[in-house]
C-alpha cells in the first residue's frame, strides 16, 4: 500500500505561484501513474495532471495547460505540481493519488478518472484571491 502526504498549499493572490509536493512512502512509485486531482466545494473531483513515473510523461487538463507543471524526483520519492499564473478558479483542495502501474503506460496515457487511482492523500488547500 502506498502512503501519500501532500504539502505546499496556501493562500496566494491571483497571478501568484505555488509548488505542491506529494511525498510517497510504503511502496515504490516507480513505473506507476501518479496524479494530481482537485475538488472545490460543491463540485466533483477533477484531474489536474498525471505523470507516468517510468518515463516522466505528463498529461494536463486543458484548464491548467501552460500554467501547471507536474514533475517527479524518484530519489526523493516525491511528485510535484508547480502552479503559476493562478486564478481564483484554481481555488480547491488538491489531492495526490497513486494509480495503476506497469510498462503498459510507456506507450499509453495514464488514466484521468479518479476511479482508476487506488491510493490518496489527505489533500492540501489552495486559495487564490482576486
Amino acid at each position: 500500500q502506498v502512503r501519500l502526504v501532500e504539502s505546499g498549499g496556501g493562500s496566494v493572490q491571483a497571478g501568484g505561484s505555488l509548488r505542491l509536493s506529494c511525498l510517497i512512502s510504503g511502496d515504490t512509485a516507480r513505473g506507476a501513474c501518479m496524479g494530481w486531482f482537485r475538488q472545490a466545494p460543491g463540485k466533483e473531483r477533477e484531474v489536474v495532471a498525471t505523470i507516468y513515473t517510468g518515463t516522466g510523461r505528463p498529461y494536463y487538463a486543458d484548464s491548467v495547460k501552460g500554467r501547471f507543471t507536474i514533475s517527479q524526483d524518484l530519489g526523493e520519492m516525491t511528485v510535484y505540481l508547480h502552479m503559476k499564473s493562478l486564478t481564483p478558479e484554481d481555488t480547491s483542495r488538491y489531492f495526490c493519488a497513486a494509480g495503476p502501474r506497469g510498462t503498459w503506460y510507456q506507450e499509453r496515457a495514464c488514466p484521468t478518472s479518479q476511479r482508476d487511482y487506488s491510493d490518496w492523500g489527505q489533500g492540501t488547500q489552495v486559495v487564490v484571491s482576486s
